[in-house]
């Protein structure tokens, strides 16, 4: 995996100092600005050139025919692709007449500074034009996390050298033309003209379109108004159209003089209003955001952003990279959640089309349990979201001949939109996985409202599914058949441990949950005979171990299959799967990403210690991490088994998977997941975070060339801070209203109260690892951030 430094290594922002167009599309999906409601790509203010247009409102998106050779029962009709909406984004400038294009005259400054602390991103440029005049140009875009329909950009334009005539042309343009389809299935669905016009105003510097699909039913208003500061004798003037309204701004200036002008943007969309009241939406969220005025604007995004970095800054001492990155990707999964109100977060966020915008089990599996401890407000309301669309689960459920509700592997309303049933329909885990980020969610706010009006209907909706969909032997074990796990090399197998361990809390957690909350489970009809089923299903849940080599094979009978050749594949068959046909993996012990190993790290207390440094030694070896969520689950389980170095090199992966494009598909949007897993890698890896049956406990030790972490998450609204050096972790406890409060938590095993009075010094008792240095498969080695290993000590059978 290559490795390309393109910004400064900066503790608090992403700074581009050259513009190289072969990383536009990069760029553009880092310097993505979001809410989780509307999200701009970061594409250059004037439009072009660009990669890849891109702006989003969640779930606004529109169906298309997913085609079949050969269909079958039970396969969905229509997928759901995010659509790119009405673009606000772009600021034409034209000097004497000649439009401003970073590919003509010549560039003589250029720099875009992403600033993680503001919420903002700031861009510089000056430009001489081939007809000799010079303006300097700056430009900072905001996309507001406190208010939800809200984007702004100020922009400024000032002579360098001799006066000019300026024209400023703000537009906001739908249909935008976007490249042709990549055979890449991570790539996003190619929609042609997906917007119908279905109205336009202009009116002084104030204009709005309206939109609508033609399959989905959704409906889009779009509005921009503008303050404007310059010289006597501007000119101001609207027009609008179908698919384009344009506001131009003629002066002229000279040296010494500026051009100022603030863009408001709002955005409303809708499946049900009607278009006036989508139209007063627009009108009235411009009117706010002139009521609040730029200042404003900015005030309260750092307001927001600083109340965020308190309990959610990660400071790593010795490794600039990975601190950079840490606050780079909790900053994009702040952006994905931050304004959900009840709509998914998306593979990508909004900051790309890949994956043609769906959510997928990364959400409540990597994002949400993050979420839980730094933005809680945010997983419930993702979690809200699942719950709205329960009813189309149990409909799916009941197409496939199951009870309770079938969640979908992908989907952006809730319909499932997978055309490949061996992933999709077969990947029935994301039901326990949902369940899993109700019951993490909970025992992390204490939330008993949230539990009762959400969390119980999904709970025991999915234990339904499980209930239903297994079956016990004539020995009287519980198995979970033709299934896939999160190894999408692994298909259509039985009982993976994984899915039957995630099950197996599903059920228990309902069965505890229907006797918290009994009204609930009264009106879901839920009877003592279900609950004693649910339980005997968890209690003789079948989990395969291989009494031969001493480990756990992924599914029954993985550890029996023929080896792939590592050594006979070159480094551009890498992702196997655009490579290589399906049968071919499925039938052999080659790992797409961590399975195995992810059970090991959220079902860790169904594993010894020995267990885990075996198993974790044996799966390295067959892991290609053709996936981006596999470096997090490994640089967990690597700090566990104490081999810390390997754990940092597996975070630093996961910490530039999108800044050095490892996968090179950031283009497309960023990696949210994996985002998330870099705090993950970092808090519950080297923090050795868990919480097993509601108890918080760390288990921390650091690497040699990191002198210090230090991290801080929120435990049923107290403070939680960590802060970890070589042999001594140092633990302090706030409360929200400064007042006192105490918190049972464990050191490395040991109990330890935390109270408001004064922080907790505990050493770090030393620990070696019970198995050799793992290896990996030839040329899937982890970039090394340490030096080579000493000489390991012999492995621990058991």
């Amino acid at each position: 995996m290559s490795r390309a430094r393109v910004y400064a290594v900066e503790p608090w922002q992403l700074r581009e100092t050259r513009l190289d167009q072969r990383l536009l599309a990069r760029s553009e999906s880092l310097f993505a600005l979001s809410n989780g409601h509307l999200g701009l790509r970061g594409n250059l203010d004037e439009a072009d050139p660009h990669a890849l247009p891109g702006t989003y409102l969640n779930s606004f998106y529109e169906l298309r025919p997913l085609p079949y050779a050969e269909g079958g029962y039970g396969y969905p009709e229509s997928g759901q692709t995010i659509v790119n909406v009405t673009d606000g984004k772009v600021i034409r400038l034209l000097v004497d007449d000649e439009p401003f294009d970073v590919r003509d005259g010549r560039l003589l400054h250029h720099e875009r500074v992403l600033d993680l602390r503001d919420g903002v991103l700031r861009r510089e440029v000056v430009w001489r034009c081939a007809a000799g005049p010079t303006v300097r140009i700056r430009s900072t875009r905001l996309v507001s996390l406190t208010h939800r329909s809200t984007a702004a950009i100020e922009y400024e334009v000032e002579p360098v050298d001799v006066p000019v005539r300026v024209i400023v042309q703000s537009e906001l343009v739908a249909n935008e033309s976007l490249p042709g389809p990549m055979r890449d299935p991570r790539v996003s669905a190619v929609l042609r003209a997906p917007l119908v016009a279905e109205g336009h105003h202009a009116d002084g510097p104030q204009a709005l379109l309206m939109h609508g699909t033609r399959e989905s039913g959704l409906h889009l208003a779009a509005g921009m108004d503008h303050v404007v500061e310059g010289p006597s004798g501007l000119r101001c003037d609207s027009v609008a159209y179908d698919d384009l309204a344009r506001t131009t701004v003629v002066c002229r200036l000279s040296p010494g003089q500026r051009l100022r002008l603030v863009k408001l943007l709002a955005y409303s969309r809708s499946e049900h209003r009607s278009r006036s009241t989508l139209r007063d939406q627009v009108v009235a969220a411009l009117d706010g955001a002139r009521f609040e005025e730029w200042e404003g604007l900015l005030t309260a995004q750092r307001a927001r952003l600083d109340t965020f970095w308190d309990r959610a800054d990660v400071q790593v001492d010795g490794d600039a990279e990975v601190q950079q990155a840490v606050r780079l990707a909790l900053f994009h999964v702040l952006q994905a959640g931050a304004q959900v109100r009840g709509r998914p977060i998306a593979a990508k966020g909004l900051t790309g089309p890949g994956y043609d915008g769906q959510v997928f089990w990364d959400t409540e599996r990597f994002v949400l349990p993050v979420l839980s401890y730094l933005q809680p407000e945010a997983a419930a309301e993702a979690l809200r979201w699942r719950r709205s669309t329960l009813d189309l689960a149990r409909e799916r459920a009941a197409t496939l001949g199951w009870a309770g509700a079938a969640f979908p592997w992908r989907t952006i309303r809730g319909q499932e939109c997978s055309g490949y049933w061996p992933a999709g329909t077969a990947a029935v885990h994301v039901g326990a996985d949902i369940a899993d980020a109700v019951v993490r969610h909970v025992n992390a706010t204490g939330d008993a409202a949230f539990e009762r009006d959400a969390g119980v209907d999904l709970l025991v909706e999915t234990a339904r599914m499980w209930a239903s969909f297994g079956h016990h032997d004539r020995r009287g074990d519980f198995h979970l058949d033709g299934v896939t796990g999160p190894d999408e090399y692994t298909a259509v197998a039985d009982d993976n441990i994984y899915t039957n361990l995630m099950a197996q809390r599903n059920l228990t957690a309902a069965a505890d949950v229907v006797e918290r909350h009994p009204d609930r489970a009264a009106a879901l009809d839920v009877r003592s005979e279900e609950i004693a089923a649910w339980r005997a299903a968890a209690a003789a849940m079948s989990v395969p171990y291989d009494e031969e080599l001493g480990v756990h094979p992924q599914v029954r009978g993985f550890t029996l299959r023929k080896e792939w050749d590592f050594a006979a594949t070159r480094p551009d068959e890498y992702p196997l799967m655009l490579h290589f046909p399906y049968l071919d993996l499925y039938r052999s012990q080659v790992v797409k990403q961590a399975d195995l190993v992810l059970a090991m790290h959220w079902c860790g207390d169904a594993f010894t210690p020995e267990d885990k440094a075996r198993n974790f030694a044996y799966y390295e070896q067959r892991t290609v991490r053709d996936s981006s969520l596999s470096a997090c689950a490994q640089a967990v389980l690597a700090a566990e088994t104490g081999h810390l170095g390997l754990a940092h090199d597996y975070i630093g992966e996961v910490a530039l998977m999108d800044l050095h494009d490892l996968h090179r598909n950031t283009r497309d949007g960023l990696h949210i997941a994996s985002l998330a897993g870099v705090w993950l890698s970092l808090v519950a890896g080297l923090g050795g975070l868990r919480d097993h049956d509601g108890v918080l406990s760390f288990a921390p030790r650091l690497p040699e060339g990191l002198d210090r972490l230090a991290f801080a998450l929120l435990w049923h609204g107290l403070r939680v801070g960590v802060e970890i050096r070589p042999h001594e972790a140092v633990y302090s406890l706030r409360a929200g209203d400064d007042g006192d409060a105490e918190l049972e938590l464990r050191h490395h095993n040991e109990p330890l109260l935390l109270t408001t009075n004064a922080p907790v010094t505990r050493p770090i008792p030393a620990a070696g690892p019970l198995t050799p240095e793992p290896v990996q498969p030839a040329g899937r080695e982890p970039i090394r951030r340490r030096a080579e290993p000493h000489s390991p000590p012999e492995p621990r059978r058991r």
